[in-house]
């Protein structure tokens, strides 16, 4: 005689172990680590080629600062993913994660996030005091700036958090040149400046889901029309940042500045688009792309110097 249970109520180990691990890597926003450390690398990269420092005889500098930078951007996440527990239920795209459904309690997220932070911040350290500083500073912008303070209380809050965002690529290039020149710079004003208009994108696609959560987005709170000029402004003040690494070729120049035009005139067709939505999804994909281009083009042409 059946006792009442079949195979399928039975919990799969397998199963079970594949799930906890996508929940880990979502709580600690795996897609926002791997973009960031292409950013990261790049940075390294680019001062291992302008200072003439070998790659190969500096192994440890590269596993310092990509493995440093990983772990605090993973802490980071992690303790976002805590603070937005509240909201995260209200919208489609983050009532799954695992702070909300309860696959990890609060103890556990603070006690991981605490251990990858230290950890990560000993191996920055490790790179330069300089790399170990700007991991600081990229934590708290992120965690105390941007998730505690301006999210849900002030509409420049996507600015705010591009802060964070753009620290990546200091960190990556004071791991082997402390010092920071121009070129750092320029990598740091290139991610600064790409964020609003790529969140301001993603904003838009969820903007009845910002507004439910209460958050003030700038599409929520100003409208499309003066998103799409918003936009329009920050695609602008990109033009002139190809010329802050005329240390890469002209040719780089050439190239970036063909990216900036295909943006530009992607953000201007908004003005007439009939679609509102789905001209910010044609512009949040061009913004991905437009990211990974610019900075693997940067690695190829830093070949040729």
């Amino acid at each position: 005689m059946s006792n009442g249970r079949t195979l399928s109520t039975v919990a799969n180990p397998k199963v079970e172990t594949i799930t906890l691990w996508k929940d880990f890597l979502a709580l600690i926003k795996i897609g926002i680590v791997n973009s960031n450390l292409i950013t990261t690398f790049t940075g390294l990269f680019l001062a291992f080629q302008f200072t003439g420092k070998s790659f190969l005889h500096n192994i440890d500098l590269l596993v310092f600062a990509i493995l440093g930078t990983g772990l605090i951007i993973a802490a980071s996440g992690a303790l976002n993913n805590l603070i937005d527990r509240d909201i995260d239920p209200i919208m489609s795209r983050t009532k799954s994660r695992p702070t909300v459904t309860g696959r990890f309690k609060t103890p556990a997220v603070l006690t991981l996030a605490i251990v990858f932070l230290v950890a990560g911040e000993v191996l920055l350290f490790s790179a330069s005091g300089m790399a170990g500083w700007l991991g600081i500073a990229g934590v708290l912008a992120y965690v105390v700036l941007y998730s505690m303070w301006s999210k849900r209380q002030h509409v420049s809050n996507t600015v705010v958090g591009s802060l964070s965002g753009a620290i990546p690529p200091l960190i990556g290039w004071a791991a082997v040149d402390p010092t920071l020149p121009m070129g750092a710079w320029a990598l740091f004003l290139i991610m600064f400046i790409w964020q609003p208009p790529h969140f301001y994108a993603l904003a838009m696609r969820r903007t009845e889901e910002y507004r439910a959560a209460n958050i003030p987005m700038l599409p929520v709170v100003k409208g499309f029309e003066r998103t799409k000029k918003s936009m329009l402004m920050w695609v602008l003040l990109l033009f002139p940042l190809p010329f802050l690494l005329q240390g890469l070729g002209t040719g780089f120049v050439v190239f970036a500045t063909l990216l900036n035009v295909g943006w530009l005139y992607l953000a201007i067709k908004g003005f007439k688009a009939k679609e509102d939505l789905k001209w910010a999804t044609s512009m949040f994909v061009y913004s991905l792309n437009y990211m990974t281009i610019l900075f693997v083009s940067m690695i190829i042409f830093s070949l040729f110097i």
